[in-house]
């Protein structure tokens, strides 16, 4: 029996030392994270591990990253709104400064209880959008924190849900087609009222009852290029610009990611531009019939 017990102290001690590890590897967002506006509505808690933003009929919240990125993979757990949400909007997103802004994009349109989120994607370039997806998500996204992951190099962005790529949005300038490659983004996230065209088209409106709405973030991590008075922090001169950790600068869909992606647009994409030939009647736009 002393043997056994002796024999334990090791292990136990491991998963200690494995646990103090873990611990210590969480991102901690005020490190990362501003919160920007709704008085009192958004909190960092629990020692920058969880940020969580509320909606009540007076006012959302928002906050935005401390840094500013020109490239990146980008990784954060949400969990939405629960129940009755519909009206609301929860986005997060990358957007630049300015008339002639770069934006990338997911919003979270709320729902009547029992029906599902819409997830909305849309890619922006030189102030021009209207690129819209939108998808129904495979899960309930309030039950639990799911990762939403944008991948952004200079050659294409992509949208992923759970490591599962839903979107992929080439770089296609050779054609004419704008990118977002020049301006350095922020990460922002909202939740907000927008009854006049979240739900149905806005023919159900927030019930208030129901507030304060709230939804909850954890888990960031940026493996990005940050910056910084001009200067990015994956320039050329940069160790880490050749570094295994940066592979994602040149990173595309290999055949299965292909696939998964097809997969996904195929069982839940419920809007996509590229085919909406009543809104382009005089042509659908460039991107959409050049592979």
């Amino acid at each position: 029996m002393a043997s056994m017990a002796s024999s334990r102290v090791p292990f136990i001690l491991l998963v200690l030392l494995l646990g103090s590890m873990m611990v210590a590897s969480v991102a901690n967002l005020n490190q990362d994270f501003d919160i920007t506006w709704g008085d009192g509505r958004a909190n960092i808690i629990n020692n920058g591990e969880l940020l969580t933003l509320s909606l009540d009929k007076a006012s959302g919240s928002g906050f935005q990253s401390k840094n500013e990125y020109l490239f990146g993979k980008i990784d954060m757990q949400l969990k939405l709104v629960p129940g009755n949400s519909a009206g609301t909007v929860t986005a997060y997103y990358l957007s630049s400064k300015g008339s002639t802004w770069d934006e990338i994009d997911f919003e979270f349109l709320g729902n009547l209880s029992g029906d599902p989120y819409i997830l909305h994607t849309n890619v922006f370039s030189q102030g021009k959008g209207n690129r819209e997806q939108q998808f129904y998500l495979w899960f309930d996204p309030t039950a639990d924190f799911h990762t939403y992951s944008i991948l952004w190099n200079p050659q294409r962005i992509i949208f992923s849900v759970d490591g599962t790529p839903i979107r992929d949005f080439k770089n296609l300038e050779s054609n004419g087609v704008p990118f977002p490659k020049n301006q350095p983004m922020r990460i922002y996230s909202s939740l907000w009222n927008a009854d006049d065209w979240a739900t149905r088209g806005g023919l159900v409106k927030t019930d208030w009852t129901q507030a304060p709405f709230t939804a909850s973030y954890r888990n960031f991590n940026a493996n990005a290029c940050v910056w910084t008075s001009g200067v990015s922090s994956c320039g050329s001169n940069s160790p880490s610009a050749t570094s295994s950790n940066n592979a994602w600068l040149s990173q595309g869909l290999d055949s299965a990611s292909h696939q998964r992606l097809q997969s996904a647009q195929k069982n839940y994409m419920i809007y996509n531009y590229c085919t909406d030939t009543k809104r382009f009647p005089q042509g659908l736009p460039t991107e959409c019939t050049t592979s």
